[in-house]
């Protein structure tokens, strides 16, 4: 599999991924154009903030399952398109946050202190002493917009100079904000009015764009000092050179931009500003993190497991007791499709035992993808599942029930067709290696592992039958791993499931239907 690198990631992240097996691509520097032919047969792309992944770009990615953003923020992902194409979109939040944070302390400490005009001033032999009084920052009211990752880690860091720290937040609880020693404001306003100092460390959203702007400034206070090292947009550039301008506020300590790279700015004229060129995550520290974080998760979405850091999922992160059943959620849902005889209409999963104590909805996204994999004309992923599903008129839910039926944990899928019939399938991971295995298919107990070539039989039980698929399979020199046969639970027909060295071919499959005594034969590959 192929990982295209577009831009410049630790070594350590991208030597982790040769050492898996992939071929890392490195292209640095495309242009648009560039990047829809360099993305042709890619399987992950993985970006920092100057690339910008659009619709068009997408259009060409013919195999492309993930994009890893080396840092926190994804506004520069087309993220609907990517979803609506079963793609995945991975950043690494956690990666720069102490980087991010510091930052904006700096910066704040820069601007409260005049550091760089004092410096300029010295430097070109200027002995300002008396023209530079600071502003120490212990007992001023210092006011943080976002207690997100990074405003908590500014908050807490703050903690240590003494001051009053208050937060504007309408996610955050008033518990949350007590544990961290902070006083909650409901309206920005109010929470402008009374901050000496104030950080911003929102996403960039849709509600968050210009957020703060001349209508939110007015209501500050002359010696207000601005920090945002979270993304340009958010506080409004131009109605922030007017309030800088004309004092309605003091000063501004600014990392990000509308546009980037920013060179000329009426900003870049005043003397009370502090500017940066989007330093925050730009230690060493946070960049050998940001490209092992991130390469970690492509891997992952690359072998088809849970990443914990996907944005565009519509699920819970699973925990350690859960992660587990994802793969036995999409294998039920790989069986009970094959077994299926019309149109799927309604589907519901039954997490049983432990897991039913954790939030389970990512084993219903895994069991529904299972589902539409093979019944879509089109890719299917953890991604897009929901959307094709939604499309489609497909009812889905899922239920918790405490008896695990003698497993730690079981899976129960039921799925309901267009016709009326149902299909129930089981499983569970057990014995020595923890297998995923299929314990029950409608009312037929068995204990089969997982395997890439299944075969479903139905058969009358009767003397005979078992010998007959063998001879059939045998002639046609194909291998069988294991086998389980089981009569139904309240007698009737009876069922093998067996594992074949191979992928039993359509006329072999024929043959097996046209057996006397063969209600069915299903195929399922699960390679």
């Amino acid at each position: 599999m192929r990982v295209l690198v577009a831009e410049k990631i630790a070594d350590s992240g991208l030597e982790d991924l040769r050492q898996a097996g992939y071929e890392v691509d490195i292209q640095e520097g495309l242009s648009n154009e560039e990047l829809c032919k360099a993305i042709k047969g890619a399987h992950a792309l993985i970006i920092r903030s100057a690339t910008t992944v659009t619709k068009e770009v997408l259009s060409h990615a013919d195999a492309l399952i993930a994009i890893g953003r080396a840092g926190i923020g994804v506004d520069n992902i087309d993220i609907q398109a990517a979803t609506n194409a079963g793609v995945m979109v991975i950043n690494a939040p956690q990666s720069n946050i102490i980087s991010a944070a510091e930052h904006a302390i700096a910066l704040m400490l820069s601007l409260a202190r005049h550091i760089p005009n004092a410096h300029r001033d010295l430097v070109s032999g200027q002995w300002n002493r008396s023209k530079y009084e600071g502003t120490e920052i212990a007992g001023k009211n210092i006011g943080i917009v976002g207690l997100g990752r990074v405003g908590t880690l500014v908050a807490e860091r703050l903690a240590g100079f003494d001051a009053n720290l208050i937060a504007y937040d309408p996610f955050i609880t008033e518990e949350r904000a007590k544990e961290l020693g902070v006083t909650l404001y409901e309206k920005l306003d109010e929470f402008i009015a009374a901050c000496d100092i104030m950080t911003v460390h929102l996403p960039k959203t849709k509600e968050t764009v210009n957020i703060i702007d001349a209508d939110a400034l007015k209501n500050a206070q002359a010696h207000l000092l601005l920090i945002n090292t979270a993304r340009g947009g958010i506080v409004n550039q131009d109605d922030l050179y007017i309030a800088l301008r004309d004092g309605i506020i003091g000063g501004a300590g600014l990392d990000v931009f509308v546009e980037e790279p920013t060179t000329q700015s009426p900003l870049f004229e005043l003397n009370n500003v502090v500017v940066t060129p989007h330093l925050g995550a730009s230690t060493s520290e946070a960049q050998d993190k940001a490209g092992l974080t991130i390469a970690e998760q492509i891997a992952l979405a690359l072998q088809g497991n849970f990443v914990p850091f996907a944005l565009n999922l519509d699920a819970k992160a699973a925990n350690a007791v859960v992660s587990p059943y994802i793969d036995v959620a999409e294998t039920l849902g790989r069986v009970a499709s094959a077994l299926v005889t019309s149109t799927i209409v309604e589907m519901k999963v039954y997490a049983q035992g432990k897991i039913s104590e954790s939030d389970c909805s990512i084993l219903t996204l895994a069991a529904l993808t299972g589902i539409m994999k093979d019944t879509s004309d089109e890719p299917v992923s953890l991604v897009n599942a929901p959307a094709l599903a939604k499309a489609r008129g497909l009812s889905i839910s899922d239920s918790r029930e405490s008896d695990g039926k003698g497993y730690v944990s079981r899976l129960k899928l039921s799925v309901t067709c267009e016709d009326g019939s149902n299909v129930l399938v089981y499983g569970a991971r057990s014995g020595k290696n923890k297998d995923v295995r299929i314990v029950r298919i409608d009312q037929h107990e068995m204990d089969i592992i997982k395997s890439p070539h299944l075969l479903i039989v139905s058969n009358n039980d009767r003397p005979g039958m078992v010998g007959a698929v063998g001879s059939i399979l045998g002639d046609s020199k194909i291998n069988i791993n294991g086998m389980d046969v089981e009569q139904g639970i309240t007698g009737g027909n009876s069922l093998m499931v067996i594992s074949t060295t191979e992928q039993v071919p359509d006329n072999v499959l024929s043959q097996l239907d046209a057996t006397d005594g063969i209600f069915y034969a299903r195929r399922i590959e699960l390679s």
